[in-house]
C-alpha cells in the first residue's frame, strides 16, 4: 500500500522564488516538516500535501490538468483549490496551506481547513445502496461529502465492511499487505457520518413502483433513491471435481482469507485461467513460495486484451519467477491431488484456484423489470429505466462516446467514479458519466496501466521495450484510438486519459 516518502526539498514556509516555479510543474518540498508540493497555475500558486491519499503516490510525478492534479499511479484526481478528492480511487482530501506572495517569493503560511459543503435544494428523503463494493462505498462517501444529511443505508451480502478489493489478489494475498490496510474506512466513520450498514443481508425483491426492498430476513426497506451496485460473481466451472474443498475462487475478503489459510499447508498450486485475476493470484502465491502452474486455453496469456507483444512479456515475466504454463489446454477433471488436462497430461496440485472471469449480478434488477442487456442498462447519468433508481459498477452498462456503444467494464476505479456520479445525480445534479475507463494490474514488481476500452481492435502500435518495463501499446479499431496500455510510463498514461476525456467532451457538444 506504500508509505510516506522522506521529507525533502525546500521549506515552503521560508519562501520560493517566483521565477523558479514552472507553470503546471509540481515542486516537491515541505512545510514545517510536512511533505508538500507547490504548483503554479497562471497567476495563482497552491501548496498541498505531496502524497496521493489512496496509495501515497508522489504527486510531484503526477499531471496538472486545469485546476486539478492527477495521481501517477492510479489516476485519482484532486482539486488544487480545495484539495478535495474529485475522483476515485482516492477519497480523502489533500492538506492545504495558504500561500502569500511577497518580494518576488511565494510563502506557505497556515494550514487551511478541509473542504466543507452543504447540500441545498431538492433531495430524496433517503438513499439506499445495494452493495458495499467500490461503487457503493463511493456513493455513500460522495453523498456525505456533498452535504446530504438524509438517511443513507448500505445493504450487502458480504459481511465485511467496505474494503480495498484490488488488494486481495495482489499484496494481501502475497502476504505483503497488512489486514488493517484493507478497510476503506474505520468503523467509526460510518457511525460518525450516519451511514447505516446492513451487512450479511441479501435483497430478495425490489418493488419499483412502491420504492421498497425486501430482504432475506423479511425486513422491508423503503427508499427515496436507490443505487444498485450488486457487483459480479465468479464464473464457476462445471469441471468434475471443481467442488472439492481444496478448490478456491477469489472475489471477497473471506475468499482471500480461506485461500491464504489453504496455502499454508500447500506446496503446489494450479491456477485455472490466465486472466488478470488468475495471473495476479499466480504472482502472489509465487511470492509465498508455492510452485505455481497456470492452465489456460489461449496460446498467449491476455493477448486478446493486451496484444501478443505485451501478453508474451507478461508470460515471460511469470516464467522468470518460476511459473509453469500449460497453454492451449484445459482441465477436464480436478482430483484430490491431480488435475487431468484435455491434452492428456496431468498437473499435481495441493490447491486449485479458478479465475476465468466474472458474471454481473443482475438478477435483482431483472426480476424487478428494469431494462437489462448483458448488464443493467443506464443512461449517461447512470439512471436505470426506472426513475430514482441508478446502477453503478460491474453491473452498469452505459453509453460510451468513444466506442459508440453501450459498454460494461469491471474496473475498481470505474466503479468508484460511477458511484460518485450517481450520488451527485441523486441530489439533483445532471452530471454525465464521461470518465475514461482505467485499471491497473500488478505482476511482481511491474504494473500495467490501461486507459480506454478496446473490446475489439484490429491494430496495436507498440513503442518502447516491454522487456525493459518501458513501453506503450495503443489499440485501434480502424482509425479510432480505443485504449492505451503502458509499462513504466505513468505520465503517458495520464496524458492518454486526458486525451480521451477531451475527445469525449468534443463528442458530447
Amino acid at each position: 500500500m506504500g508509505g510516506g516518502n522522506e521529507v525533502s526539498g525546500p521549506d515552503f514556509a521560508l519562501g520560493i522564488d517566483a521565477a523558479s516555479l514552472s507553470e503546471g510543474t509540481p515542486l516537491r518540498g515541505h512545510v514545517g516538516g510536512k511533505d508538500a508540493i507547490m504548483v503554479r497555475r497562471g497567476e495563482e500558486v497552491f501548496v498541498l500535501g505531496a502524497a496521493c491519499t489512496h496509495y501515497h503516490a508522489p504527486l510531484e510525478d503526477g499531471l496538472v490538468v486545469g485546476d486539478t492534479i492527477r495521481c501517477p499511479w492510479h489516476h485519482a484526481c484532486f482539486s488544487l483549490r480545495s484539495g478535495q478528492a474529485l475522483r476515485a480511487p482516492a477519497f480523502d482530501a489533500l492538506k492545504r496551506w495558504r500561500v502569500e506572495s511577497a518580494d518576488g517569493k511565494y510563502f506557505a503560511r497556515e494550514k487551511l481547513p478541509g473542504p466543507e459543503r452543504r447540500h441545498e435544494g431538492a433531495a430524496p428523503r433517503s438513499v439506499v445502496i445495494v452493495g458495499a463494493g467500490a461503487a457503493g462505498f463511493a456513493a455513500a462517501h460522495a453523498l456525505r461529502t456533498e452535504g446530504y444529511d438524509g438517511l443513507v443505508e448500505m445493504i450487502a451480502a458480504d459481511p465485511a465492511e467496505p474494503y480495498d478489493r484490488p488488494n486481495l489478489s495482489k499484496d494481501y494475498l502475497a502476504g505483503t499487505a497488512q489486514p488493517e490496510w484493507l478497510p476503506l474506512r474505520d468503523p467509526a466513520w460510518y457511525r460518525d457520518h450516519g451511514v447505516l450498514l446492513r451487512l450479511g443481508r441479501r435483497v430478495e425483491a425490489l418493488d419499483v413502483s412502491a420504492k421498497r426492498l425486501t430482504l432475506d430476513d423479511g425486513a422491508d426497506v423503503a427508499f427515496g433513491a436507490l443505487l444498485l451496485a450488486t457487483g459480479a460473481d465468479p464464473v464457476r466451472l462445471p469441471t468434475p471435481g471443481a467442488d472439492r474443498p481444496h478448490v478456491f475462487y477469489l472475489r471477497s475478503l473471506a475468499d482471500a482469507d480461506r485461500l491464504i489459510a489453504g496455502s499454508g499447508g500447500a506446496r503446489r498450486v494450479a491456477v485455472i485461467g490466465a486472466s488478470f485475476i488468475g495471473l495476479e493470484v499466480a504472482a502472489a502465491l509465487r511470492t509465498r513460495g508455492l510452485d505455481v502452474h497456470v492452465i489456460a486455453p489461449e496460446s498467449v496469456p491476455m493477448a486478446r486484451i493486451l496484444g501478443p507483444e505485451l501478453g508474451a512479456h507478461v508470460k515471460k515475466l511469470h516464467e522468470d519467477h518460476g511459473v509453469v504454463f500449460h497453454l492451449e489446454d484445459t482441465a477436464t477433471e480436478i482430483g484430490e491431488r491431480t488435475l487431468t488436462l484435455k491434452s492428456g497430461g496431468t498437473v499435481d496440485a495441493d490447491l486449485v484456484v479458478i479465475g476465468v472471469g466474472v458474471r454481473p449480478n443482475v438478477a435483482l434488477a431483472e426480476s424487478a423489470g428494469l431494462a437489462v442487456d448483458k448488464g443493467v442498462l443506464v443512461d449517461e447519468y447512470l439512471q436505470t429505466s426506472a426513475p430514482d433508481i441508478y446502477a453503478a459498477g460491474d453491473i452498469a452498462r452505459w453509453p460510451d462516446k468513444i466506442t459508440g456503444e453501450n459498454i460494461r467494464v469491471e474496473h475498481w476505479a470505474v466503479a468508484g467514479r460511477q458511484g460518485q456520479t450517481a450520488a451527485r445525480n441523486m441530489l439533483g445534479g445532471k452530471e454525465r458519466f464521461d470518465a475514461t475507463p482505467f485499471f491497473w494490474s500488478q505482476h511482481y514488481d511491474q504494473v500495467i496501466s490501461y486507459v480506454g476500452h478496446a473490446p475489439a481492435w484490429d491494430r496495436a502500435e507498440v513503442s518502447g521495450d516491454p522487456a525493459a518495463g518501458d513501453c506503450a501499446v495503443v489499440y485501434y479499431n480502424g482509425d479510432r484510438k480505443l485504449a492505451v496500455a503502458t509499462l513504466g510510463r505513468d505520465l503517458e498514461s495520464l496524458r492518454a486519459e486526458v486525451a480521451f476525456e477531451q475527445a469525449i467532451g468534443a463528442l458530447a457538444m
